[in-house]
């Protein structure tokens, strides 16, 4: 699933290695770190109405003591207000990614049929952005 351009090159499939410098940096006596890691990825997918070899991924991330889902549910959600619209609806699916836990899936209501359901969505009504 990856774009090699040589031996030794390879285009990016993921963000995730931004959380792991950002972790690293974080001064944890200030609070807890929560972020929001964007960035343009490359994979070999076909291409078609929602799905592109190249494209932008969103990942958050809540890093502390004594937090819960809530906190990262708050950063991910004032995240997709800001970028979206304060119009949309959010809809949070928990999910299994073998690195992480807990998560989620996050989408927003279709901005192109405001989740009636067309092409776009694929007749959901939703589009999944992180």
């Amino acid at each position: 699933d990856t774009f090699y351009l040589s031996d030794e090159l390879l285009m990016r499939t993921q963000t995730s290695a931004q959380e792991g410098r950002d972790m690293e940096a974080h001064d944890f006596t200030k609070g807890p770190l929560k972020m929001i890691s964007p960035g343009v990825v490359y994979r070999r997918d076909d291409d078609d109405a929602t799905h592109s070899h190249q494209f932008h991924q969103i990942e958050g991330l809540v890093v502390d003591k004594n937090i819960s889902m809530a906190d990262l549910k708050g950063t991910l959600e004032a995240l997709c207000r800001h970028v979206f619209g304060a119009q949309r609806e959010i809809r949070f699916r928990p999910s299994y990614f073998p690195f992480t836990e807990p998560s989620v899936e996050v989408d927003v209501s279709c901005f192109n049929c405001d989740g009636k359901g067309c092409r776009i969505c694929k007749y959901t009504g939703w589009i999944e952005v992180l």
